[in-house]
C-alpha cells in the first residue's frame, strides 16, 4: 500500500479513536449541616464543587466521612482530597490548596441582645460558649484557652445547648445562624442576636493530595471556574443567597451580585445590607450591580432586571422535623 494511503488511514483512525476518558476524582468532607451532607439534604459546598467540576469537564464523586476516617482515606489514596478544608487548620505539606472559594464567618449569638456588644473573642470569657466540634477541633480554636467552651458533637447539639440555657453564647457560622433564624421566624419565635462583627474569619478551600495528576493546573482551573461562578448568578442560586458582594472589576470597591433565579425576600435597597461578602472589600458609591452576569451601574436598573424573580420568604435549609424539639423549648 502506498505510503500516502497509509498516512491517510492513520489520520482517519486517529480521528475516529475515542477521546481519552478523564479519571473520576473522589473527594471527601466531614458533615456540616447545609454545607456538607448526603442523602439529598441541602449541601451548599457539595453544590458549588460539583458545579465547578462539571464546568471543568471532570467527573467527580463526593463522599461524606467522619474526620478521623477522612484523613486516613486521603493518606491511603482512597480519596484525592478534601473539598471542605477550613482555613482554621494548618495547611499540610502533602496537600495543595485552592484559593478560598467560600468565606466562613464565625459569630457569637445569644438569646440576649447584649451579644451585640461583643466584638472580640475575649469578650466571651465570663460565659459558657457552645460550639460545634467541627469548629472546636480546628487548630485555631484549640489555641483559644480563656473561653469556657461547651463542646458539642453536632450543630444540632450546639443549638440545643443554647436553647436549654446551658450556654449563654453560641459560636457558629453566619450562614447557619441565618438558617436557624429562618426556623424561629417561621414559628413566630424571637430570633437570636448576633455579635457586632465576626469573631473569626476563615474560608473553605479545595485540598488535593500533592501526588494527584496535574494538581497545580487543576487547582488553577478550579480557581478560575469559581471566579466565573461567583459573578454569573450561579453562586446565588447554589447558595440560596439573594445578594453577594465582591470586587469584580478591580477598583477596590465591593460590587453587588444577584440573580433572578433566586427567591428574594423583597426587591428593595434595604436588603443589600444583608449581602454575604465573598471578599474583604466594602461597597461605596462606585459599586456596580451584577444580575445574572450582566452589569448595571444603578440600583434602579438592577432591581428592574430582577422583576421576574419570585418574591417571598425562603424556607430554612435546616430540617424543621429535626429541630422541632429545640423550637418547642425555645
Amino acid at each position: 500500500m502506498p505510503l500516502r494511503v497509509l498516512s491517510f488511514v492513520a489520520v482517519i483512525l486517529l480521528v475516529l479513536s475515542p477521546a481519552p476518558t478523564l479519571a473520576e476524582s473522589r473527594l471527601g468532607a466531614s458533615q456540616l449541616p447545609t454545607y456538607v451532607d448526603d442523602e439529598g439534604e441541602p449541601a451548599r459546598l457539595n453544590n458549588l464543587v460539583l458545579e465547578a467540576f462539571k464546568r471543568m469537564g471532570e467527573p467527580l464523586t463526593l463522599e461524606m466521612m467522619r474526620p478521623a476516617f477522612l484523613g486516613s482515606a486521603i493518606l491511603s489514596g482512597k480519596l484525592d482530597g478534601d473539598y471542605a478544608s477550613i482555613d482554621l487548620n494548618t495547611q499540610k505539606s502533602n496537600m495543595r490548596y485552592s484559593k478560598p472559594y467560600l468565606p466562613l464567618y464565625l459569630y457569637a449569638v445569644s438569646k440576649n441582645d447584649s451579644v451585640k456588644e461583643v466584638a472580640l473573642i475575649p469578650h466571651l470569657q465570663d460565659r459558657r460558649v457552645a460550639i460545634d466540634n467541627r469548629f472546636a477541633n480546628t487548630d485555631t480554636i484549640r489555641l483559644i484557652k480563656d473561653v469556657k467552651w461547651g463542646r458539642n458533637p453536632s450543630t444540632y447539639d450546639a443549638f440545643k445547648q443554647l436553647a436549654d440555657n446551658r450556654a449563654y453564647y453560641l459560636v457558629t457560622s453566619r450562614l447557619l445562624i441565618d438558617e436557624f433564624n429562618r426556623l424561629l421566624r417561621n414559628e413566630n419565635e424571637e430570633m437570636v442576636y448576633l455579635s457586632a462583627r465576626p469573631l473569626v474569619t476563615a474560608g473553605f478551600r479545595l485540598a488535593l493530595r500533592e501526588d494527584v495528576d496535574n494538581v497545580d493546573s487543576r487547582l488553577q482551573q478550579f480557581n478560575q471556574t469559581i471566579e466565573i461562578m461567583q459573578q454569573d448568578g450561579s453562586y446565588n442560586r447554589l447558595l440560596g443567597m439573594t445578594w453577594l458582594t465582591k470586587d469584580i472589576n478591580g477598583d477596590g470597591s465591593a460590587d453587588y451580585i444577584s440573580s433572578a433565579q433566586v427567591m428574594h425576600q423583597a426587591l428593595a435597597p434595604r436588603v443589600l445590607e444583608h449581602a454575604l461578602a465573598l471578599d474583604t472589600t466594602s461597597a461605596d458609591n462606585s459599586s456596580v450591580y451584577v444580575i445574572d452576569g450582566t452589569t448595571y451601574t444603578t440600583i434602579e436598573a438592577a432591581f428592574e432586571a430582577l422583576q421576574s424573580a419570585t418574591v417571598g420568604a425562603r424556607p430554612s435549609l435546616l430540617d424543621t422535623d429535626i429541630y422541632e424539639r429545640i423550637l418547642q423549648r425555645w
